[in-house]
C-alpha cells in the first residue's frame, strides 16, 4: 500500500484529490494539509511514502516544503502537481529534489501512475513539462562534442530514455537488455555525473542535450 500526503491550499482540489486517490486500491491517504507548513508537519508524523505536493501556498510554498522534506525524510518522495509548467518553476521544484511533476490538467490514471512510480523511486513528468525542461535547460549551454563525464554510449542511451519518462522495465524493452543490466547502468551512470536521484539525472540529460527531443 502507497501511503500518500496531499497538499493543496485550494481546500475543494484537496478533496478532490483525496476523494480520487481513495478509490484506487493501491493507495491510502495518510493526511492533507494545505499550506508548506502544515504538510512538514504531517509528513512528520505521518512518514507518508509520497506527498502530492502544490507550488503556490501561502505561509510556506511547495518548493521550499520539498527542499525540507527531502532534506529531513529521504525517503519520502515529493511529486508536485501544480497548475504551472514554466521553467522556473518546474526547475525550482527539481533543484529542491522533487521526484516529478505533473500539471492539474493530469487525468486520474496519469497521477496514479506516477504516484506509483514516486514511491518506486523513479521520475514522471508531462509533456508539458518535458518541453519546458528543454527550453529551460537544455538551452543553458551547447552539447559538449563527444559524450560528457566520461559516460558510455549505453549509459548516455540510459539516460536519455529515463529524462524521456520511462521505467527501468521500459527501458530494458526498449534496449533489448535485463532490468539488472538497466540498473547496472544507472548506477554506474549517476557515479559518473554526481546524481543523488533520477530527478537530477533528468536535469543532467536535458542540460547535457542527451534526451531524444534535443538530438
Amino acid at each position: 500500500m502507497i501511503r500518500v500526503v496531499v497538499v493543496d491550499d485550494q481546500q475543494i482540489m484537496r478533496e478532490g484529490l483525496m476523494a480520487l486517490l481513495e478509490l484506487l486500491d493501491d493507495i491510502e491517504v495518510v493526511g492533507d494539509a494545505g499550506d508548506g507548513q502544515a504538510a512538514l508537519d504531517t509528513v512528520a508524523a505521518e512518514q507518508p511514502d509520497v506527498v502530492l505536493m502544490d507550488l503556490r501556498m501561502p505561509v510556506m510554498d511547495g518548493v521550499e516544503a520539498t527542499a525540507r522534506i527531502v532534506k529531513n525524510h529521504p525517503d519520502v518522495a515529493v511529486l508536485v502537481l501544480t497548475t504551472y509548467a514554466d521553467g522556473e518553476s518546474v526547475d525550482s521544484a527539481l533543484r529542491a529534489g522533487a521526484r516529478g511533476y505533473l500539471t492539474k490538467d493530469a487525468g486520474r490514471v496519469e497521477i496514479a501512475s506516477a504516484l506509483r512510480s514516486a514511491a518506486a523511486g523513479q521520475s514522471t513528468f508531462d509533456a508539458t513539462v518535458s518541453r519546458r525542461l528543454v527550453a529551460a535547460l537544455g538551452a543553458e549551454q551547447p552539447r559538449r562534442r563527444g559524450n560528457p563525464d566520461g559516460l558510455t554510449a549505453r549509459e548516455v542511451e540510459v539516460l536519455g530514455l529515463i529524462a524521456d519518462g520511462l521505467s527501468n522495465a521500459q527501458i530494458a524493452t526498449a534496449l533489448f537488455i535485463s532490468e539488472t543490466t538497466v540498473k547496472t547502468h544507472i548506477n554506474n551512470s549517476f557515479a559518473k555525473i554526481g546524481a543523488r536521484n533520477r530527478a537530477e539525472a533528468v536535469r543532467y540529460a536535458f542540460r547535457e542535450g542527451l534526451t531524444n527531443d534535443q538530438r
